[in-house]
């Protein structure tokens, strides 16, 4: 089954599709259209791919053939035109690796940590003449602690306790409250999620290199 963008409905012809592959005999993909599309590469069956079709694809009147694409990078829809193209998971085992095990050679240029004992958010998007300004940024990392909060993964990270660090906030640039006054005693962390990205969206566009 093909797997659509968030951006595209399903039956739509856009120029991009993430789809897999479901056949071993060609590189055959399904990418959720009428009919499927092919690429010259060789992909093991139930490969997740970005297809590139070619621009006449929805006017083509070849309907019973497979519609000749090429395999691409799943960055480039979003590096070429923008469009939201799903996300990646990468586990760690600590709060510490989180940080250290950085895909990016040169790491993380902005860190932000968060808790309800942080500071205002508007410190962060709205700083007064006497606050410093956020520099602008490549990779922004925003950490999301569990009901008990980032400190619990502190207290429970032994390489940060040997390395001296005494309080949570130290690994981070920014120790930060997304909801000043919450009114209530915790945020479920995928409330949060929404808060930070809400919140902070105003400082990716202004500050974060494209």
């Amino acid at each position: 089954m093909a797997v659509e963008p968030m951006s595209e409905k399903a039956g739509t012809r856009g120029s991009q599709k993430s789809s897999v592959v479901p056949s071993a005999e060609r590189s055959l993909v399904d990418v959720g259209l009428s009919r499927n599309a092919t690429v010259p590469v060789t992909l093991s069956p139930g490969t997740r791919v970005t297809v590139k079709l070619p621009e006449d694809a929805k006017t083509s009147k070849r309907r019973n053939d497979p519609i000749l694409g090429s395999a691409v990078a799943p960055s480039q829809p979003r590096e070429e035109a923008g469009y939201y193209w799903g996300y990646n998971v990468r586990s760690a085992s600590s709060l510490s690796a989180v940080i250290t095990e950085c895909a990016y050679p040169d790491g993380y240029d902005l860190t932000v940590g968060t808790s309800e004992r942080g500071s205002p958010i508007s410190n962060l998007t709205h700083p007064t003449p006497d606050q410093s300004t956020v520099p602008e940024f490549s990779h922004m990392l925003v950490v999301f602690g569990g009901v008990a909060g980032l400190e619990a993964a502190f207290q429970a990270d032994a390489e940060l306790q040997k390395m001296g660090v005494k309080e949570p906030k130290e690994l981070f640039d920014y120790w930060i409250n997304l909801c000043p006054g919450q009114g209530s005693r915790t945020i479920r962390t995928e409330e949060a999620v929404w808060l930070g990205l809400m919140g902070l969206r105003d400082l990716v566009l202004s500050k974060g290199r494209k």
